[in-house]
């Protein structure tokens, strides 16, 4: 059973094994949070009133230190190519360790919601050292109404201890950081890192995990819903997109980051956002923006000026600076993060190559191809060594999440395509007119405008060319937007080039990286996925 408030001492932490002689702390809302972390000096305020905390080494995962539990459960079901194995016995000694480490600490608990559909909920117990990392996950997971609370039985407990450090020798790590996941006790520890993300990416694996073996399918993505009931699912790897386009004014946000979608239809996972905040403006993202002005909201890794205003332009600790913050502090976000089957969905990618067009048309065989492929690609300066752009290939747009082999979530997401006809869209919010460097950053604008015109239906009327190298089509001009929005050149990428051999070196070098990365699903898929590969075609004159 849950509780709020405080007990010492010697308190057991029901589920999680945990006693500790320190003070533990139950379900604290926003405010005791605040004064809490700012009493240990966790954190400091802003000048708007929201908590800003630095992360330490650590300003994003660590998929390397990431681990899952090889056990007679898992040994047949986990994709074991894609994720490091530990050995029961192994964790058994973390475990052990990390409670020995809790037992003089002072601790917060909070209850909370994975899966806003209530027939696919994972209740979770969130036991942590920090003060802020309790708010964070309070915002970005669902929290349960007082009733809930008092019949309240966790499913999935994490132990997320900062001051923790692995031994290497003896837990079987690689560094001082571990995220063991056991998926057959449903436990996960998380030591020696102070991003927050952890914690929620952890949940997002165990509902990856427990998901499709009842044909639902786990989605990184965000969703939105129209005025005429239609949704929208944007798949995108970080950087691509998924929360700024999908915290679209006119239409209802279902969710930021990671979804369902089942026999009802599709469902948040969270009931948070999690966005980037790196050069965020009022201008370009109001909504997104406003809620960085919030008591309650959580800033990771931002600078803030001598007036403690955050400066979003300063990338000095981290390009991966964020924001956490509860959903409904989106003004038109959905209060019940559920919503029908998808109408459109959308495959985001950052082509910093400038050989993709600002959207294309999918068949199903084609979703299935790049779903699993879950290309964007880096730019020179945005990670050390990194000095010209670099292609990315994240399966199911995901990968370090990816418990199970894509294929098993690649055919699942096909059969939900073909059961529901569902309209699919390649969206590339990269660069036009050249690579990075010499092209431009595709207008948000024109991104937008096309959205508007896939999801209301109008472009698929549009006039359609085959793309020469990658076979999607490509609409020629889109009817009804204004060419001062879209500026119709940007439609071609090769005619957006100075140079049209320029252009047609850079994207055979792109099909080349697609069909390498594809050679490990080709046994997995049938003829009509792997016919959906690009090739270095003839470029249209």
């Amino acid at each position: 059973m849950s509780e709020f408030g405080i007990r010492n001492p010697a308190c057991a932490i029901t589920a999680a094994g945990i006693a500790t002689s320190g003070t533990v702390r139950y379900n604290f809302e926003a405010a005791a949070l605040c004064e809490e972390a700012l009493r240990r000096s966790e954190a400091r305020l802003t000048a708007h009133g929201a908590l800003v905390a630095d992360t330490g080494q650590h300003t994003g995962r660590s998929p390397k230190d990431k681990f899952v539990v090889r056990d007679e459960g898992t040994e047949a079901v986990v994709w074991w190519e894609n994720n490091k194995a530990m050995a029961p016995e192994q964790f058994d000694v973390l475990l052990a360790d990390f409670l020995a480490h809790a037992a003089d600490k002072d601790l917060y608990v909070q209850d909370l919601i994975g899966g806003a559909d209530a027939s696919h909920a994972l209740p979770v117990r969130v036991v942590t050292e920090f003060a802020w990392h309790s708010l964070f996950i309070r915002n970005l997971l669902i929290r349960p109404d007082v009733d809930a609370l008092a019949h309240f039985v966790p499913k999935m407990t994490i132990i997320d201890l900062p001051s923790f450090r692995a031994d290497p020798a003896r837990h079987g790590t690689r560094s001082e950081t571990v995220i063991a996941l056991d998926l057959t006790r449903m436990i996960v520890l998380i030591g020696g890192t102070a991003y927050a993300g952890e914690m929620k990416k952890s949940v997002f694996t165990a509902l990856n995990y427990l998901l499709p073996e009842k044909d639902v399918m786990p989605m990184h993505c965000s969703a939105n819903e129209g005025p005429a009931g239609d949704t929208a699912i944007f798949f995108g790897l970080s950087g691509t997109g998924k929360t700024t386009l999908s915290a679209d004014p006119a239409r209802t946000l279902i969710g930021d980051d990671e979804h369902g979608w089942g026999e009802a239809g599709v469902f948040n996972f969270e009931g948070g956002c999690y966005a980037k905040t790196i050069r965020l403006s009022a201008e370009a993202e109001p909504e997104i923006f406003a809620t960085t002005r919030r008591f309650g909201t959580v800033l990771e890794n931002v600078v803030l000026d001598e007036n403690r205003v955050p400066d979003f332009d300063d990338g000095s600790k981290t390009e991966n600076t964020r924001c956490a913050y509860p959903l409904d502090f989106i003004p038109n976000a959905s209060a019940t993060g559920r919503a029908g089957h998808p109408k459109n969905i959308i495959m985001l990618t950052a082509d910093a190559f400038g050989v993709m067009p600002p959207i294309a048309r999918l068949t199903p065989a084609q979703a299935m191809y790049h779903f699993l492929s879950g290309y964007t690609a880096k730019v020179a300066g945005t990670e050390r060594g990194v000095t010209e752009p670099e292609a990315t290939f994240s399966t199911c747009f995901g990968a370090p999440f990816m418990p199970r082999h894509p294929s098993e979530y690649g055919n699942l997401l096909r059969r939900l395509i073909a059961d529901h006809k569902v309209d699919c869209w390649l969206v590339n919010t990269g660069w036009t007119g050249g690579a990075f460097g010499t092209g431009s950053r595709m207008p948000i604008r024109a991104t937008r405008a096309l959205l508007a015109a896939a999801l209301d239906g109008s472009l698929a009327k549009a006039e359609f060319r085959t793309d020469p190298h990658f076979g999607f089509s490509v609409p020629v001009a889109v009817p009804g937007v204004d060419g001062a929005v879209l500026d119709p050149k940007i439609l071609d990428p090769r005619a957006s080039w100075a140079d049209d051999a320029a252009y047609d070196r850079q994207a055979e070098r792109l099909v080349g990286m697609f069909i390498d990365n594809f050679t490990k699903f080709e046994s997995h898929v049938d003829p009509s996925v792997r016919s959906a590969a690009p090739a270095v075609r003839q470029a249209a004159e």
